[in-house]
């Protein structure tokens, strides 16, 4: 059967050589994660070279999702590497510390995010390393934050800061996004996800400085913005609004509002995005233990299992697959769980159409088609489509039949790699509609996807090759013509 969640691979150390980045593919990827927080501008373009060539090499179109490494807020690094804090023991976050060669120690560290003493106050919460260490704040004089161990642990070089409650005043976009996005659009990434948001202005400008670097390639990015930040979450309907879609980061989000509110925040974010026509990824520790092991816990297939049911449109690897040691494992035993979930999925397609107004001609006959395809029992969908607009539209409702985007246009085969249940093939659009119909019909005959006596729900624009132009929808039976 055609699986419908689609899996975010990162790439990295472990996956990176030509051979494995095929199997990979072959395993299930169908979108790969260049992770921006690490490597240079030559080592994006050449592995987002070899991507391509994998996917070719494969017969498929896989996108490619450049991922922004934004405001990290980081300690500097330590005399001998880490230091052990006690619960109790005195702390101090020295923004001026380093600047002449010195290093960490058992009483204070560096900072890279000079502006830190001014974002913070006394009885405040210091969240370090993933929430492991927990300091608060007793005062703040001049460049020092002076603190008090709260959770103590092993705090190593460059480990991350949080605030508990978000507040900090970092910008999204750094010096360096800025020089990564236009790497990123010298190889046409398909999508640009953009690290702590938190208001749409930043993702509308994330969007400006894209198109305006991708314009001598002819190429425009779909943004993802990843919810990464306290303060996103009450403008979440805007940022999404500013976006193409969002990534549920829960990582640094849940640092920022506590692990016990972020499951709930998920299935508020991915039905918020659906509902918005929009895309939702679901990330962080999915499949975290096979970075090791040849097996998750159950406790990660129930995660994946939950993500899936709650509607995601993918589910992305991190250092499972960048660096861990089972990095097809990992891409094979998510795609089977994803397939299990789908199983147990309940439609509800009648009571979404309940008191919907369509605004557009297009977006009526994407629904026309879903509610055409249910009814009827048809074995399958075929959005004719230039921009993937209509796909989309279809993708945001569940169906049992899957939906295939036929495309003469690369790119668009690429970004609705991501679009849940929906599956892109080439299709050189020529001659009349009745001809491309046929041409339509041979295609899924050829690929195994219907045989004679299935019916299939076609959908298409009439002129032919005109952007956001679907207008058609026609009920074939395979081979009625033959």
């Amino acid at each position: 059967m055609f699986r419908g969640t689609k899996i975010v691979a990162t790439i990295g150390p472990a996956s990176s050589e030509p051979d494995m980045l095929v199997r990979m593919i072959r395993a299930g990827v169908d979108v790969v994660r260049l992770n921006f927080s690490h490597g240079t501008a030559a080592d994006h373009i050449a592995r987002a070279n070899a991507v391509r060539a994998a996917a070719a090499e494969c017969g498929r179109e896989v996108a490619i999702m450049a991922d922004m490494q934004g405001p990290k807020i980081r300690v500097g690094k330590f005399e001998e590497g880490k230091i052990m804090l006690e619960q109790g023991d005195k702390f101090i976050l020295d923004a001026k510390w380093g600047e002449n060669g010195e290093k960490g120690n058992q009483e204070r560290v560096g900072l890279d995010y000079k502006a830190l003493p001014r974002d913070v106050k006394p009885g405040d919460k210091l969240l370090l390393n993933d929430g492991l260490i927990v300091l608060v704040v007793d005062k703040v004089v001049g460049h020092e934050i002076c603190t008090t161990v709260k959770v103590g642990g092993e705090l190593s070089n460059n480990k991350g800061i949080n605030r508990q409650g978000g507040g900090l005043t970092a910008p999204a976009l750094t010096a360096k996004d800025m020089e990564d996005i236009k790497t990123a659009m010298s190889f046409q990434a398909d999508y640009l996800a953009i690290s702590f948001p938190k208001s749409a202005t930043d993702m509308e400008m994330a969007r400006q400085l894209a198109n305006i670097a991708g314009e001598q390639y002819h190429h425009k990015p779909m943004m993802i913005a990843k919810i990464e930040r306290a303060e996103a979450i009450p403008v979440l309907q805007e940022i999404l609004d500013a976006s193409d879609g969002i990534m549920v980061a829960r990582g640094d989000l849940a640092v920022e509002v506590g692990n016990a509110a972020v499951p709930a925040l998920q299935k508020r974010m991915i039905k918020m995005a659906r509902a918005s026509n929009k895309l939702a990824i679901t990330a962080t520790q999915m499949m975290e233990s096979m970075i090791f092991n040849a097996v998750p816990t159950r406790a990660e297939v129930s995660d994946v299992a939950n993500a899936v049911l709650d509607g995601t449109d993918a589910v992305m690897t991190s250092a499972e697959t960048a660096s861990g040691k089972y990095p097809i494992e990992t891409v094979e035993m998510m795609a089977a769980i994803c397939v299990e979930a789908e199983l147990s999925e309940y439609n509800t397609l009648d009571a979404d159409f309940l008191n919907v107004k369509f605004t557009r001609i297009d977006q009526s006959i994407a629904y026309g088609t879903l509610f055409t395809a249910h009814h009827l029992g048809v074995k399958a969908i075929a959005a004719l489509t230039e921009s993937g607009s209509t796909a989309l539209w279809m993708s945001r409702h569940r169906v049992d039949t899957p939906i295939f985007a036929l495309t003469p246009i690369v790119s668009t085969q690429r970004k609705v790699s991501l679009y849940r249940n929906v599956h892109a093939y080439h299709l050189t659009q020529q001659g009349d509609s009745s001809a491309v119909l046929r041409q339509a019909e041979d295609l899924m005959v050829a690929k195994g996807i219907v045989k004679k006596g299935d019916m299939i729900v076609c959908t298409w624009g009439e002129p032919m090759g005109q952007v956001g132009g679907t207008n058609a929808l026609k009920i074939v039976r395979v081979g009625e013509f033959d």
